[in-house]
This record gives C-alpha cells, structure tokens and sequence, in this order.
C-alpha cells in the first residue's frame, strides 16, 4: 500500500549557513587570541664572571688595540695596521711557543674594524687561539 501517493520525494539537503556562521566564530576568536610577535634583533645575554686576576703565562701573546686603531703586540707598536704587518709581528712574538694564545685587549672606542684585523691576522698565522680582556665592573 503506498499512503504517499500524492506527495513527491524529497531531496535531502545540507544547509551550510551554519557551518560557515560556526567557521566565522573560529576564526574570529582564533584571531583574538594569536599574539604577532616579530622579533627584529638577536637578543644576546653575555656571560659574567668574578676570577681573579691570573698570573701572565709565558705561552701568551698579549695585542692592544687603541681606540685610534693603532696596534700593540707584547708592548711594541707597529708601524702600521694591516693583517699582513700585523701577522708578522705575531709570527715573530710567538717564536719558539707552541700553540700561544692571543690575549686582544681592545679600548671600547676602537673600531670593530681593527678587532676584526687582528682576529684575522691571528688566524692567517696559525694561531686559533684567541681570547679577549674585559674590565670588571666595580660592585656597589
């Protein structure tokens, strides 16, 4: 017995109004709750340290930098402030040592440039080895 005779078949249908209305309220509160962050600079935290004062060793070559560039290798100016000049001075402080360790004391108004020579004319020499000075800060 067919009781629907006069009525037709319906098609099933999705309706998607609230499916995009609930997608909206997502990203909405998505969007509310996202920090945007951009970070510009690399944010460097240097170590400290409180050692006292040690004894100068006989395997260390010690290279002052002034803060007009000028360069001092175990207390003898050079003449000039090139890498190949500075690299000779270098060659010949560290005669007869083996492995010395370069010890740069730089003034804080020298340029990074002149940093960066001696760094390079060490490393042109054969002397990886490097370390730098620091002035300690007085405690209050």
């Amino acid at each position: 017995m067919n009781f629907h005779r006069g009525r037709g078949r319906e098609e099933p249908e999705i309706n998607l109004i609230p499916l995009i209305d609930v997608l909206l309220v997502v990203i909405i509160f998505l969007m509310l709750t996202t920090t945007y962050a951009r970070f510009s600079g690399l944010e460097i935290n240097l170590p400290s340290a409180n050692a006292e004062q040690r004894d100068e060793q006989p395997n260390e070559i010690e290279v002052a930098v002034t803060a007009t560039g000028q360069v001092v290798v175990n207390r003898q100016p050079l003449q000039r402030s090139e890498v190949s000049f500075i690299r000779e001075a270098l060659t010949r402080a560290a005669e007869g040592r083996a492995d010395p360790l370069i010890i740069i004391s730089a003034d804080a108004k020298a340029t990074h440039q002149s940093v960066v020579d001696v760094m390079q004319a060490a490393q042109s020499a054969g002397y990886p080895r490097i370390s730098f000075t620091t002035q300690s800060v007085a405690s209050e």
